[in-house]
C-alpha cells in the first residue's frame, strides 16, 4: 500500500475514532467521518467499503496489538477451559486500566452487544478459534452449541469490561476472578 493511501486511511480511522467515542455508533455517519477527516464524501467507501468495515478496521487497529499477542499464543492442546478464559480476560483487564483502552472497550461492547454484523478480518476477532478450542476441551459439544456458548460468554465479558453506562468503572481482582469462574463454568458444561 502506498504511503499516501496509508495516511488517508489513518486520517479516516482517527476521525472515526474521535466521532465514535464522542457520539456512539448510531449517531456517526460516513459523511460525518469524511467531514471530520477533511476528505470528500466518498473517502470511507473508497478506502473501507462501508461504515461497518471502517469500525472493524478501527477496532482491530486499536485493540489488536493488546489482544492478539496473548490470545494467539493460546493452544487448545495444552490449555483447559479456565486457562482459555483467563487468556481472553487478561488483555481486557490491562486495557481497562488505561483510559484509552476503556474507550475502545466501550466501543467494542457497543458493537458486539448491539449485535452488529461486523466485517472482521482478523481470525481472533471472530468466534471460530474459540469454538475450536472449546470443542477440544468439552466432549460432545457441537459447533453451533460451542458458538452459542462463546457468544454468551463474550456478551457477559464485554458487558463487564465495556459497558458504556459504567463510565470509568474498573473491575477489582475479586470481580475478575468471579467473572472468570462463572464464564468457565458455563463454557465447561458437557454437550448434549
Amino acid at each position: 500500500m502506498e504511503q499516501i493511501e496509508v495516511d488517508t486511511r489513518e486520517r479516516l480511522l482517527v476521525a472515526a475514532e474521535s466521532l465514535l467515542l464522542r457520539s456512539g455508533y448510531d449517531a456517526v455517519s460516513v459523511r460525518a467521518v469524511c467531514t471530520e477527516a477533511g476528505m470528500n464524501a466518498a473517502a470511507v467507501h473508497y478506502h473501507f467499503g462501508s461504515k461497518e468495515r471502517l469500525v472493524a478496521a478501527l477496532l482491530e487497529a486499536r485493540l489488536g496489538p493488546a489482544w492478539l499477542e496473548p490470545v494467539s499464543r493460546m493452544d487448545a492442546e495444552s490449555l483447559g477451559v479456565r486457562e482459555i478464559v483467563d487468556g481472553v480476560v487478561a488483555p481486557l483487564v490491562t486495557m481497562a486500566d488505561d483510559p484509552a483502552g476503556r474507550l475502545y472497550l466501550h466501543l467494542l461492547a457497543r458493537v458486539v452487544l448491539g449485535r452488529r454484523e461486523m466485517a472482521w478480518t482478523g481470525r481472533w476477532f471472530t468466534l471460530d478459534p474459540f469454538v475450536e478450542m472449546l470443542r477440544h476441551n468439552v466432549s460432545g459439544l457441537s459447533v453451533s452449541e460451542a458458538r452459542q456458548r462463546w457468544a454468551l460468554a463474550f456478551e457477559l465479558i464485554l458487558g463487564q469490561f465495556g459497558d458504556p453506562l459504567a463510565g470509568d468503572r474498573v473491575l477489582s481482582a475479586r470481580q475478575v476472578e468471579a467473572l472468570c469462574r462463572f464464564v468457565s463454568a458455563g463454557l465447561s458444561e458437557e454437550g448434549e
